[in-house]
């Protein structure tokens, strides 16, 4: 089976899973889903308030080798055991979900075309571009309501971590898109046109 590795990075709530979203419904087959979120690498060896001052905005609190590991194994054609992450305590669960190859796998996460090896496994590459501010309110409704944090916290983090680092790594990583996308799975015109891509990139597949 070939597959293609459709990309889909931006900013933290730039609108990256709502686009992931739009394109399970979309695509033929359905694509599997591989997130980049869940391969923080596991600290048992840290308390959970030691846990909460890690930097996890930074390219290297993510399990690479195995992330990379794994899209190499879908694209082979077999299936990986991708880790859970639990937000609620700061640290992979002990639990995992099966990941099984598709003809598209869809990768998404805020640092991925920070990476040159997730880059070079990436045929098409999707950046949502979204207003620093927009961002930001969506941040403080996900934090606050749907994992529990205070209102401080969110600040605290977003200050000391999240804006710094988009400005070292995510926004310079959008050269290395393909395709700029506003509005992410909400721009229709955008929305067609990248299916348009991604089954001229399986028809080229299956060609060759």
């Amino acid at each position: 089976m070939q597959t293609l590795i459709v990309g889909v990075a931006g900013g933290t709530g730039s609108g990256k899973t709502t686009l992931t979203r739009a394109l399970l419904e979309k695509c033929e087959g359905p694509p599997s889903v591989l997130y980049h979120d869940n391969y923080y690498r596991r600290q048992d060896e840290l308390t959970y308030e030691e846990r909460e001052r890690v930097n996890y905005d930074d390219l290297d609190a993510f399990d690479n080798d195995l992330f990379v590991e794994h899209l190499r194994t879908l694209r082979a054609g077999n299936a990986v055991e991708s880790p859970i992450y639990d937000f609620s305590i700061h640290n992979r669960s002990n639990e995992t979900t099966m990941v099984e190859p598709a003809p598209v796998v869809i990768v998404e996460g805020i640092l991925i075309f920070a990476e040159a090896r997730i880059c070079e496994l990436l045929d098409i590459k999707l950046f949502v571009d979204t207003d620093a501010d927009v961002r930001l309110l969506r941040r403080i409704k996900r934090d606050v309501v749907d994992r529990g944090r205070t209102l401080q916290s969110v600040e605290e983090q977003y200050l000391g971590t999240v804006k710094p680092m988009h400005e070292l790594y995510v926004e310079p990583s959008k050269r290395n898109a393909d395709i700029i996308i506003p509005d992410g799975g909400h721009n229709i015109v955008a929305m067609d046109m990248i299916l348009g891509h991604i089954q001229a990139g399986i028809t080229q597949a299956e060609i060759s």
